[in-house]
């Protein structure tokens, strides 16, 4: 059993579980093991759908009553890789010259230790939630699906949670959010992502009597052309420019005397809060029938929207958060929306959500680390958020 008051120790035990996706691994049961010392009471919440892994999860509350400051995080962690290629087990959890090693040490294992210490240790500063001036409620929500398909992990937690008339009134998602030292940034929002894909269908012929074929290709390269040429926008106050790129274009034509039948494009489109994927569908379709003008190309469009752009203004859980940071590290955070998708794009439809976490400059690489003194510092930093949150003296 995992110590809940050290969260080194608590962190490595969640490493030395090799939790990738979909698997579980012991890693909730590690966690939960945790929580229960502490007075948690702790739901294994096991989610299927058809043609997709099943997924385990786990929500913990602490309290009965009042505001619910709610933790979110994930235990699965991303393929290692060639494991040669590390320079000591992936899953060891070893510490070597002040730094915490293994798969899941910057993304996110050490931060789920991080705030269950911290809760440790605010029962034994305040005492339980309910001896409080005003009640309140301390709860975590952990996937083992945001680094999968994302289906049956966060979002079907807040369907549960919903069902039960159970709410959230704030959260902390533990991503690393920290491009370079502790404290240079929390996420108050992300761009949405959605990635189209187009199939021009044209005529096959010979390349030596085009006016008998009719080539895909070219009409693509106008339709991807008239994508590109212009900006989407120049950036909100929160958001930078949107941006859209071309991941991939296929013929499949082997024969250099052959004009193909089709040809197929594939694009992401990264985009802030003056865009939804609904109007950035329109505005493709739109685009592509311009530049086919009274051709008689035809083609097929579809969108896999990943999540749309969400915003937490600037307010009382970023400035609780930036406040603590200061408090222990002496940065002033910046607030951004940079960076790729979270599970907090599920999480926004319920309740306030910033993301505040550990250095992520290794996350996902060969020899995934992070630096013990950091784990302690973000141990007291989501000690502070909780005790402003609450109106909590020190």
């Amino acid at each position: 059993m995992a110590d809940s008051r050290d969260p080194i120790a608590l962190a490595q035990a969640l490493i030395q579980c090799p939790s990738v996706t979909p698997a579980d691994a012991g890693a909730l049961g590690v966690l939960a093991d945790a929580l229960g010392q502490i007075g948690f009471a702790c739901h294994r919440l096991p989610f299927q759908t058809p043609n997709t892994p099943d997924v385990e999860n786990l929500y913990a509350r602490l309290g009965n009553g009042g505001q619910n400051f709610c933790f979110a995080g994930h235990t699965d962690v991303v393929p290692v890789g060639d494991a040669d290629d590390w320079s000591r087990d992936p899953f060891s959890g070893e510490i070597v010259d002040g730094a915490l090693h293994g798969r899941g040490a910057a993304d996110m294992k050490s931060a789920i230790a991080a705030f269950t210490v911290a809760v440790e240790r605010l029962i034994e500063r305040h005492g339980a939630p309910e001896s409080w001036n005003t009640p309140g409620s301390i709860s975590l929500l952990i996937t083992g699906d945001e680094e999968g398909p994302a289906i049956n992990g966060t979002r079907r937690v807040l369907e549960w949670l919903s069902e039960r008339g159970e709410t959230l009134d704030a959260c902390i998602v533990g991503e690393p959010t920290n491009p370079d030292a502790l404290g240079d940034m929390i996420k108050i929002g992300r761009r949405g992502s959605t990635t189209g894909d187009v199939v021009v269908r044209g005529t096959q012929g010979h390349t030596a009597y085009p006016h008998l074929a009719n080539n895909p290709v070219h009409h693509l390269v106008r339709m991807l052309s008239a994508l590109t040429a212009e900006p989407l926008d120049s950036g909100t106050e929160h958001f930078q420019p949107s941006t859209l790129q071309v991941t991939t274009v296929d013929v499949g034509n082997p024969a250099n005397n052959v004009v193909p039948a089709k040809a197929h494009a594939t694009f992401n489109i990264r985009f802030n809060d003056l865009h939804s994927s609904d109007s950035l569908d329109a505005w493709v379709r739109q685009t592509f029938n311009a530049a086919l003008g009274d051709t008689d190309a035809g083609y097929e469009l579809s969108f896999r929207v990943t999540g749309e752009a969400f915003l937490t203004p600037p307010g009382p859980l970023s400035e609780a958060i930036s406040t603590a940071v200061a408090g222990v590290t002496g940065r002033r955070p910046e607030l951004s929306t940079t960076g790729g998708t979270s599970d907090a794009r599920f999480i926004k439809a319920y309740c306030p959500v910033a993301e505040f976490g550990l250095v992520g400059q290794t996350m996902h690489k060969v020899d995934e680390h992070v630096a013990t003194d950091d784990i302690v510092k973000l141990t007291e930093i989501y000690l502070s958020v909780l005790e402003t949150y609450f109106g909590l003296s020190t």
